[in-house]
């Protein structure tokens, strides 16, 4: 099934994440159109973006994502 927008309330589970992890809201970007894959980069501004991979289930990404947000972080 693939995710053709990213809901408000799948931005709300992210922003817990970003949250538990004490970053800034005003620092993290969530794009509301996801991609294959999606991605969690670091952009030039020094703003975090999240973008929701298109293909793999939400809830399956969601668990993954501090992972991936440690990793931008130290890139």
């Amino acid at each position: 099934m693939n995710l053709d927008a990213v809901s408000f309330q799948q931005i709300s589970k992210i922003l817990e994440v970003t949250d538990a992890l004490g970053l800034n809201r005003e620092w993290v970007e969530i794009p509301l159109s996801p991609e294959s894959p999606g991605v969690v980069r670091r952009l030039a501004n020094g703003t975090l973006e999240i973008i929701v991979d298109a293909e793999q289930p939400f809830d399956q990404w969601l668990t993954m994502l501090p992972t991936h947000i440690q990793q931008a972080q130290q890139s």
